[in-house]
C-alpha cells in the first residue's frame, strides 16, 4: 500500500501571507489537492503527485511547486523545458557554491518537455527559442505540445527517477519506465522540416546520466546547482534572483546573503554580451560535464568539461583520444586550438550518429547552434600544438 504525506499549503505556512498570496508560487489553483509526496511505488499518472493539473486550457502549477530556469540549458532535440522545485513543510536544502544543492527527503524535481505548436494548422512542432506564445510557467496548451515529464523524487533510500509520457489528449501522462519513443516533424529556423524520433529515456538511461561519482553510484540532480541556477526568474510578474526567492521560501538554507557577488554564475551560452569562453565553458559545462569529470562516468577519459576545469590536456586542448575509432572521425586531438573542423570534440557534437555523437544520450539530432559555439571558441584560441 502506497503512503501518502501532504503538508499543507507551503506558501502560507513558510511566508505566512495572505491567503491570496499563494496564488504567487507558479500560477497555482485553488481547485487542486495537496501535493502528494508518495513515499514508495510507482505512481501510474503524473496526476498520482498533484504537482501540476491541466484545466482551462493551461497546465497549472500547484501550491508550492516553485519553477526555475538555468542560465545555460542541456540540449534536446531543441525541446523546451518548465522545471519546477517542490518540498515538504519545515525542510530546505542546504547550499553548495559547486555541487548539487543537498535536498532534503520529500524533495520533488520536475521537468517537463515542450515544443510550441507550428501556426497556421500545421502539424509539426517548432525548433525555436522563442517563447513568446508559450504561456511562462502557465503552459497553453493551445500553442504548446506536451512530451514529457520527468520526477526526481528524493526518498529515504536515496532519488528515483520517474518519466511520464503525456498522452495525445494532452489531459495527463503515464509512467513509461521503460522509455518511449515518439515520431514528430520538427519545422526549424530556417523553414526545413525534418522528420525526429523523440526519446524518452529508460529509468536505466537516467542512471547513466545522473550518478554523479561513478565510485559511490551516487543519483544526483544535474541542474539544480549555484552556478546554473544564479538568474533571476519572472514570478508572477515580478522578477526575482531564483535562488533569493527559494532561500526566501525557506527551500534553501545557507544561501549567502550577497548572492551576487558571493555565489558563482555561469554565463549563458546565447548571451553575446558575454565572453566568448564563459559561453562555450558553459555549454560544456551542463551539455557533458555530468559525465567528463574526475569522478563521473567518462573519467576514464580524463576529459574533464566541469566549470572551473584548469584549460590544460584535460579540457581536450592537444590531447590525443584514449581510445581510436569512429569517434575520433580520424582526427588527432580533442580540440586542436585554431582548428575546430579538425577537432575531436567539433566532430561528435555534430554527429546524430550511434557510437559518434556526443552526447550519447539525450538527443537525436544535431544542436547547430550549439556546433557553431564550440567552433567558434576553438577558431578564437591561439592556433597549434607543438608547444603544449
Amino acid at each position: 500500500m502506497r503512503r501518502l504525506w501532504k503538508p499543507g499549503a507551503v506558501a502560507a505556512a513558510l511566508l505566512g501571507m495572505a491567503a491570496g498570496a499563494a496564488l504567487l508560487l507558479g500560477g497555482c489553483t485553488r481547485s487542486q489537492p495537496e501535493v502528494s509526496f508518495i513515499t514508495e511505488g510507482n505512481p501510474a499518472k503524473l496526476s498520482d503527485w498533484h504537482l501540476m493539473t491541466v484545466s482551462s486550457g493551461r497546465l497549472n502549477l500547484n501550491a508550492g511547486v516553485v519553477p526555475y530556469d538555468l542560465n545555460t540549458p542541456l540540449f534536446t532535440d531543441y525541446a523546451q523545458k518548465l522545471r519546477t522545485i517542490w518540498m515538504p513543510k519545515g525542510v530546505s536544502a542546504s547550499y553548495d557554491a559547486e555541487n548539487t544543492f543537498n535536498f532534503p527527503v520529500g524533495t520533488i524535481i520536475s521537468k517537463t518537455f515542450y515544443y510550441p505548436k507550428e501556426t497556421g494548422g500545421g502539424k509539426a512542432v517548432l525548433a525555436t527559442y522563442d517563447s513568446s506564445r508559450n504561456g511562462g510557467d502557465r503552459l497553453d496548451l493551445a500553442n504548446v505540445r506536451l512530451m514529457e515529464t520527468r520526477l526526481l523524487v528524493r526518498r529515504a533510500d536515496g532519488w528515483i527517477a520517474l518519466p511520464y509520457v503525456w498522452n495525445a489528449d494532452q489531459t495527463d501522462a503515464v509512467l513509461a519506465r521503460t522509455g518511449e519513443q515518439i515520431p514528430v516533424e520538427v519545422l526549424h529556423e530556417d523553414q526545413t522540416r525534418k522528420p525526429l524520433t523523440y526519446v524518452v529515456p529508460n529509468v536505466n538511461q537516467c542512471a547513466a546520466c545522473h550518478v554523479a561519482d561513478i565510485k559511490s553510484r551516487q543519483f544526483q540532480p544535474i541542474g539544480p546547482k549555484a552556478r546554473h541556477m544564479n538568474r533571476d526568474y519572472s514570478y508572477d510578474g515580478v522578477s526575482s534572483n531564483q535562488l533569493a526567492y527559494l532561500a526566501k521560501l525557506g527551500y534553501l538554507s545557507g544561501l549567502p546573503e550577497d548572492v551576487a557577488k558571493a555565489v558563482p554564475r555561469n554565463a549563458n551560452w546565447r548571451d553575446s554580451s558575454q565572453s566568448l569562453d564563459a559561453r562555450a565553458r558553459a555549454y560544456l559545462d551542463i551539455n557533458c560535464a555530468h559525465c567528463h569529470n574526475d569522478k563521473g562516468a567518462a573519467n576514464t577519459t580524463a576529459l574533464h568539461l566541469n566549470m572551473g576545469a584548469p584549460a590544460n590536456l584535460h579540457l581536450g586542448l592537444c590531447k590525443p583520444p584514449v581510445a581510436a575509432g569512429a569517434g575520433t572521425g580520424g582526427h588527432t586531438f580533442g580540440i586542436y586550438p585554431g582548428k575546430p573542423d579538425d577537432s575531436i570534440m567539433v566532430y561528435r557534437l555534430n554527429s546524430a550518429e550511434t557510437g559518434v555523437m556526443m552526447p550519447e544520450l539525450g538527443r537525436g539530432s544535431v544542436h547547430r547552434e550549439g556546433v557553431a559555439l564550440i567552433k567558434e571558441w576553438i577558431a578564437a584560441m591561439k592556433q597549434g600544438c607543438d608547444q603544449r
